[in-house]
């Protein structure tokens, strides 16, 4: 074997060692985003419930669950599955989330015109949301577990109709959807943490 043959072999070997490395740091700096987005979505809830008025911040309201239309909270089951299975469920909830805060946004911004930070951090929630997923997606790609097949558009439209149905109904739309946000970054955060060195299995 030549000496350059050696050489880039050595290279080769150094390259494969080192990848393991740099998937450990992407895992961390994944985890890290939705451990910080999490916070902002509990942030977000609150902020939305206490500009809702009457009765949604009065601690007797049980608001109805309604269905939202391509997104349902994660299942019980969720937590029984393979960890590379969780992470592609994550990405797509996390994909469906932003077209349906922007139906929340742009209602909220004819019933709350005057609560601008609840508009903005609505917003940031979406382009979080998709940041967040791109990462995700990113992730599973570098552990060889990408998502397979064409993904289904987000049903923006029929949340756009609910909303539209009226306001009481609009505001319980939209604390459901910024309830949903926060269940799936909270379980998006600890199914990456399953995946960092020292995690549960």
């Amino acid at each position: 074997m030549s000496r350059r043959e050696g050489s880039l072999e050595d290279s080769q070997a150094d390259s494969s060692v080192s990848l393991l490395p740099h998937l450990e740091a992407k895992i961390r700096q994944t985890h890290s985003l939705a451990h910080l987005l999490t916070k902002y979505a509990e942030q977000l809830l609150q902020e939305y419930v206490q500009l809702q008025g009457d009765p949604f911040g009065l601690p007797s309201f049980s608001p109805p669950r309604l269905p939202v239309a391509g997104l349902s909270a994660p299942a019980p089951s969720h937590a029984g599955l393979p960890v590379h299975e969780r992470l592609r469920l994550d990405a797509a909830a996390l994909a469906a989330l932003p077209p349906l805060l922007d139906v929340v946004r742009r209602r909220q911004a004819e019933l709350n015109p005057r609560a601008p930070r609840l508009l903005r951090r609505l917003e940031d929630a979406a382009r979080q949301a998709r940041a967040l997923g791109a990462a995700v997606e990113a992730l599973l790609a570098a552990l060889g577990a990408a998502n397979r097949g064409p993904r289904a558009e987000p049903p923006a439209a029929t949340a756009s109709a609910a909303s539209a149905a009226g306001v009481f109904p609009a505001k319980v739309l939209g604390l459901r959807v910024c309830g949903l946000y926060r269940e799936w970054l909270s379980r998006t955060e600890g199914d990456l943490g399953q995946l960092l060195p020292g995690g549960p299995a």
